[in-house]
C-alpha cells in the first residue's frame, strides 16, 4: 500500500475550491515545496473536524490536563489563507482514521483512497494499489485544523430556517412548505 507521509508538515489544512453550492473540498499537506491535495466530501470534512475535537478533548480529560493538548487553537497557528495553487488531486478519499500517539503526543490522520466495493480486499489483507495520505501533527496543529475546517464548511450556502437544507440564490424546494420554493 503506497503511503504519502508527512511528519509535522509546514501546513495541513482543509479547504474548498469553487462557489458555494459547487465547491470541491480538499485536505492539503505541505512540507517545503512538496504539496499533496486529496479530494473529499463536505460531510467528511465536518466529521474529521468534529472527531479531532472529540479525540483531543478525550486525551486532555484522560491525562488530567497533563498532556500537551490546548483547549483551543493557538492564535499563531490559525491559517485563513487559500489552498496552495494549483490544487492537483492525488486521489479521492474513501475512509479516514484518527489516532493519538501518546509517546510522541501526536495526532495521526490517515485518509485512504476510495475503492470500488467489488475490489475490496479480504479481511486482514491490504490492497497494494490503495494510496494512503498519513499526516502526523501536534495537538495544537490539530485544534487549528479543526477550527479552520469547520469555518470552511460553514462558509457555504446558508441553511433554510425551516428545514435546514442549503439555500440557493433562487431559493429551494422546501419540504416544510409542501414543496414550494423557500
Amino acid at each position: 500500500m503506497p503511503v504519502i507521509s508527512y511528519e509535522l508538515p509546514d501546513r495541513f489544512v482543509a479547504g474548498a475550491v469553487g462557489q458555494p453550492g459547487e465547491r470541491a473540498f480538499f485536505l492539503q499537506a505541505r512540507s517545503g515545496p512538496r504539496v499533496t491535495s486529496v479530494a473529499l466530501e463536505k460531510f467528511q470534512v465536518t466529521l474529521l473536524a468534529e472527531r479531532l475535537e472529540e479525540l483531543l478533548d478525550e486525551v486532555l480529560r484522560r491525562s488530567g490536563g497533563s498532556a500537551a493538548v490546548p483547549a483551543v487553537a493557538p492564535s499563531e497557528l490559525r491559517d485563513d489563507e487559500p489552498l496552495d495553487q494549483p490544487v492537483e488531486e492525488e486521489f479521492k478519499v474513501g475512509t479516514m482514521a484518527l489516532a493519538w500517539d501518546p509517546e510522541d503526543e501526536r495526532v495521526i490522520i490517515e485518509a485512504q483512497e476510495v475503492t470500488e466495493e467489488a475490489e475490496e480486499p479480504e479481511v486482514g489483507e491490504d490492497d497494494p494499489a490503495i494510496v494512503v495520505l498519513r499526516v502526523r501533527i501536534t495537538a495544537a496543529q490539530a485544534r487549528a485544523f479543526a477550527e479552520r475546517a469547520l469555518k470552511v464548511v460553514a462558509a457555504g450556502r446558508p441553511p433554510c430556517p425551516l428545514c435546514g437544507l442549503p439555500l440557493d440564490a433562487a431559493g429551494h424546494i422546501c419540504p416544510r412548505q409542501n414543496g414550494h420554493l423557500g
